[in-house]
């Protein structure tokens, strides 16, 4: 029986999720008394409840030893903190981006930024998942709130269709993750992630039901970061859905579930780790070429955009595939460096508007230069970035990567992934070109004036253009959160 002492101790372990959903809760009864007034105020309070709760999470430190809550269904520890605090940011700042993308419009309605915290508290849950009911909970938890945020603007046609597109595709993922956790407790006896692991070092002939259980799980969850073949919503839902929208989707949620994925595979799975890679390497190999690939004929900026997300997940995972403490920090240091590239790109792309909305397509951008020097010299610099061209932060997250899977014996791997890298170079190049070589078309976008926007791109292109200085205190931050999960 479970005391009443191991639940208040179990509860205090995850007091930031707990403070999270208690806010949300406060907001929307304050919203709904407010009405049509709080879109503004709810949205600033939801950003800095994220950012002060990234804070507290910081404090329980990026080192933090292993603990588990609720008779081991939870655990916390220095990799789900550290993933946690990318999470709380990034939120921020798509919460505030939306703020300046939705002011004076319809959409402007306060449930947004209310939805991105209920989505965020699954995200938290998820990072700390150790057993595969938790981690049903909190997969669902993020997508109820993310299905609706597809389909916000009730206005268009494309944003209800990127919704449904989105909640259909997502049911079948939940169902494959739902079935793979079914089979997994009833070939190891149990749901517990540590049980699991030692059910499978204990048994030395693996059934194949089990490993076929562990294929539909990472499918599940290979649909939640993008990966191909499981990608086909992500352009379409992209391109449905608000700009500022897309810019979350680009960012937070796939954060959460690559945390997921990692404590799966290196975690519970560990002991049949060769049948996991080869799902993995798969995965990657088919995202890193889809992607790249598939940018190379779209004119459209969220289709661009979400192919190119889907090529930096191949990327990430070839530093999954590599293991160990440096693959994991190599990982981990990735995802902080893209996830500040995406926050600037699309804080540039939401200040440049064209007949009221954030620019859509290629064209738009048509000789920017001539009319907003600054902007696009910006965007210019976070497209070398996610190119990889050196001296930009994007170059030593790949570096680092590739560095991972040579040293743990993967250099084919990391081979492919600078191939696929130079393929998809040619993408941005080509961004680049139209921006700072081509005609203006018409009259060019407008500029709206926001300090919130600013304020994200001016810290990320520090945070791009300045890595060089000391890039070592990231990495050695990532590869410190990352050996806590192997403890």
């Amino acid at each position: 029986m479970v005391s009443g002492e191991m639940i208040l101790n179990s509860t205090r372990l995850l007091l930031p999720e707990v403070i999270l959903v208690c806010i949300a809760s406060a907001l929307l009864v304050a919203g709904v008394l407010a009405k049509n007034s709080s879109f503004h105020w709810v949205s600033k309070l939801s950003a800095l409840t994220c950012i002060a709760l990234a804070g507290l999470i910081a404090m329980l430190g990026i080192d933090q030893d292993r603990v588990l809550a609720f008779g081991g269904m939870v655990v916390r520890d220095g990799f789900s903190n550290f993933v946690a605090i990318m999470i709380l940011l990034a939120a921020s700042g798509a919460i505030m981006m939306a703020r300046c993308d939705f002011a004076g419009r319809t959409m402007a309605r306060f449930e947004y930024p209310i939805l991105v915290l209920l989505a965020v508290a699954g995200m938290l849950l998820m990072v700390t998942a150790n057993d595969l009911l938790i981690l049903y909970i909190g997969v669902e938890m993020q997508s109820l709130a993310l299905y609706v945020l597809a389909a916000f603007d009730r206005n268009t046609r494309k944003s209800p269709e990127a919704g449904m597109k989105y909640f259909i595709l997502g049911a079948i993922s939940s169902g494959f993750v739902l079935y793979g956790a079914s089979l997994i407790y009833g070939y190891a006896g149990s749901t517990n992630f540590n049980l699991i692991g030692q059910a499978l070092i204990a048994d030395q002939d693996v059934p194949i039901g089990l490993i076929v259980g562990l294929v539909f799980l990472l499918s599940g969850l290979a649909f939640k970061i993008s990966a191909v073949p499981f990608h086909m919503w992500t352009p379409d839902v992209y391109h449905g859905a608000p700009m500022a929208v897309t810019a979350l989707f680009a960012m937070v949620p796939k954060l959460a579930a690559m945390a997921l994925l990692i404590r799966v595979v290196h975690g519970a799975f560990a002991p049949v780790w060769f049948d996991a890679m080869q799902v993995l390497a798969a995965l990657c190999i088919a995202s890193l070429f889809v992607g790249a690939i598939g940018a190379l004929v779209q004119t459209h900026l969220k289709r661009l955009l979400a192919y190119s997300a889907i090529t930096n997940i191949g990327i990430i995972l070839i530093a999954v595939i590599a293991g160990g403490g440096q693959g994991i920090g190599a990982a981990l240091s990735y995802m902080v460096i893209y996830t500040v590239m995406g926050l600037g790109l699309f804080s540039c792309i939401l200040m440049l508007r064209k007949g009221g909305i954030a620019v859509q397509t290629m064209d738009d951008l048509s000789g920017l230069v001539s009319h907003y020097p600054v902007m696009a010299y910006v965007m210019t610099g976070f497209l070398f970035s996610l190119s990889g061209i050196p001296p930009l932060a994007g170059f030593f997250g790949k570096l680092t990567v590739f560095q991972a899977a040579v040293e743990q014996g993967y250099t084919w791997l990391a081979v492919v992934g600078v191939v696929a890298s130079v393929i998809a170079a040619a993408y941005y190049l080509r961004l680049i070109k139209v921006m700072l070589f081509d005609a203006a078309q018409g009259e060019g976008p407008s500029l709206l004036p926001s300090a919130s926007l600013a304020w994200l791109i001016g810290v990320s292109a520090l945070f791009v253009g300045f890595f060089i200085l000391n890039p070592q205190i990231l990495f050695t931050l990532s590869e410190s959160a990352a050996a806590t999960l192997f403890d």
